[in-house]
Parts: structure tokens; C-alpha cells; sequence
């Protein structure tokens, strides 16, 4: 195990959310044994209706139900429940390496990340997952992240983390489903934490059918971008909104502005009218994104000093 400054043994855990992977669990639960011989492995099952419970217990986890459906609602069990200084997070499906284990702990426990993202992106992914729109939602995933938020990470939907303590017991999960990634990518990085990118080796399911719906979950995951885009950053996102309708008044008003200097008339008034009410619209939803970033400042010094008073 790995020692901490006060010579402490750090304690590991392992945590791995599962829906119905009999086929994969008890093979996941020994690799990791063998590659963290000192940490506990978790695995917490979410109403499977096979036998991945009796299997991964078997085969030496722990074995933690979550009745809620969805991966968000197990991670915010699994966080609230386990203690630890280092947590791995992985699926249960046996298509990370478990390999890559000990170096996501030892980025945790001695480089101080608070966040390890196993990059699947810049490996082997788009050679073993053979669904496209599944590659693309990916790619479009991470170019939306990289672009609001100024940052350049390879990968964002992975299943395959490590996460300080800090970061576990600081994070509000709000997520029901797969959008929990997305949600952790963008707290990392509005909150400042420490993110440190490993490549990571990924295999496709043995099965080769994906448990995720490309459109569902996909309309899903962008919404939640959307939605953390509005809440995190709403100068940016209310400022655009009225930046277009300021904009399409203008394009209502310049007409008729034409119009009144060439014949002292106004012909049409409810265009008129129609870009005042833009032209409010847009100046209300300008001031509305000032008030709500000054609150989202506010909100990230008191984090800040949450983090500073973390024991």
C-alpha cells in the first residue's frame, strides 16, 4: 500500500457499478486483485437480474445494492458510503485493463490528482467499438467540453477514473444515468481540480452490444452539457442568448429605421414592435447572466474554502 504523510497506510477502494455483467464480473474482480492486492473492491449491483451478485462475491468483492436504476444514482451511493483515500472507478463489463490500476493510484496518492481520466479515445477505442454513432457522440461530446470550457482532455465519457477523497466526498452527484461523466468532467474543471489523463487500453464487450442507447442517452448526455454550460458559465450562455436576439432586432429595425428617413412614416408597426420586444428580451437576458455570475463566483469562493477545510 501506499503511505501517507503521517505514515498512514492509504486506504484504496475499488468501485464498480454493474447491471446484469455475469459474464464479465468475476474475471473484472480478480484482475483487480491481483493488480491491487491492497485495496477493496466494491461492487455495487443495480437490480441485475442474472447472477453478477452471487459471482463478484465469489470471487472476493463486496457486494452493495443500489435499487435506484441508473449509473448516477450508484455513483452517488457508492461515494456516499465508501471510505477511502483513493478511489477506482471502473465498469463492470471487462472492457478497461486492469492493468492501468496502479498507476491511476499512484497518480492519486503520490502526484496529488484529484481526478484520473482513463483515455480510451487515444488508444484502441475506434478500433474495437464498431458502432459509429457511438464514436461520434464521443468525439462530439469532448469538442463541446474542450470548447466551453477551454480545455484540451481526450476523452470525457470514459468509465475508467480515479478520484481523490476530496473530490469524492465535495462532489453534489446530480445525475441519474450515463450522464455522470459528463457531470464529473465538468466539475473537475470548473472547481480547478487536478485532472491527469492516462491512456488506457480498451476492449470492446464480449457480447458487442452496448448497453447504451446511441439516441437516448445521447440526447441525454447533451443535454447535461447544456444545462452545466447554463448553470456554470451563464454570462457566456444568457450573454449569447442576447447577443442573437439583440441581433435579429436589429435585422427587424434597420428597415423600417430606412423606411421612417426616406418618408416619415412607420408602415409597419408590428414588426416594430416585435424588435422592442427583442431588444428587451435580449438587454433582460444580458443582466440576467451579470446576476447569475455573480452568484456562480460567489458560489466558487465558499466551494474554495470548503476544499481548503476538508480533513
Amino acid at each position: 500500500m501506499q503511505e501517507k504523510s503521517n505514515n498512514r497506510i492509504a486506504k484504496v477502494a475499488v468501485l464498480i457499478p454493474c447491471f446484469n455483467e455475469e459474464t464479465s464480473i468475476a474475471k473484472e474482480v480478480i484482475d483487480f486483485k491481483s493488480v491491487l492486492p491492497e485495496a477493496d473492491i466494491y461492487v455495487y449491483d443495480n437490480n441485475s437480474t442474472d447472477c453478477t451478485a452471487e459471482l463478484a462475491a465469489e470471487a472476493g468483492a463486496f457486494v452493495r445494492n443500489e435499487p435506484l436504476q441508473g449509473k448516477g444514482n450508484v455513483v452517488r451511493r457508492m461515494f456516499r458510503e465508501i471510505q477511502a483515500d483513493c478511489y477506482v472507478m471502473v465498469d463492470g463489463d471487462g472492457t478497461y485493463d486492469p492493468a492501468d490500476a496502479p498507476a491511476f493510484v499512484h497518480a492519486v496518492l503520490d502526484e496529488q490528482a484529484d481526478m484520473v481520466v482513463g483515455d480510451r479515445l487515444s488508444t484502441t477505442y475506434f478500433n474495437e467499438n464498431k458502432r459509429p454513432f457511438h464514436n461520434a457522440g464521443n468525439c462530439l461530446v469532448r469538442n463541446l467540453i474542450n470548447s466551453f470550457w477551454k480545455t484540451d482532455l481526450q476523452d470525457i465519457m470514459t468509465g475508467y477514473r480515479a478520484f481523490s477523497r476530496r473530490f469524492v466526498k465535495l462532489f453534489p452527484v446530480m445525475s441519474s444515468h450515463f450522464e455522470i461523466e459528463t457531470e464529473m468532467t465538468v466539475h473537475a474543471l470548473d472547481k480547478r481540480f487536478f485532472i491527469k489523463t492516462i491512456p488506457t487500453q480498451y476492449a470492446d464487450r464480449a457480447s458487442g452490444e452496448s448497453k447504451l442507447n446511441t439516441y437516448k442517452d445521447g440526447l441525454k448526455v447533451l443535454k447535461t452539457i447544456f444545462l452545466l454550460f447554463e448553470e456554470f458559465r451563464p454570462l457566456l450562455f444568457f450573454g449569447a442568448i442576447a447577443l442573437l436576439m439583440l441581433l435579429l432586432a436589429l435585422i427587424l429595425f434597420i428597415p423600417i429605421l430606412v423606411e421612417f428617413l426616406k418618408i416619415g412614416l412607420v408602415p409597419r408597426f408590428p414588426t416594430l414592435f416585435c424588435a422592442g420586444f427583442l431588444a428587451i428580451a435580449g438587454v433582460m437576458s444580458f443582466f440576467t447572466g451579470v446576476c447569475l455570475d455573480v452568484l456562480v463566483r460567489k458560489h466558487r469562493k465558499d466551494y474554495e474554502l470548503e476544499v481548503v477545510n476538508f480533513q
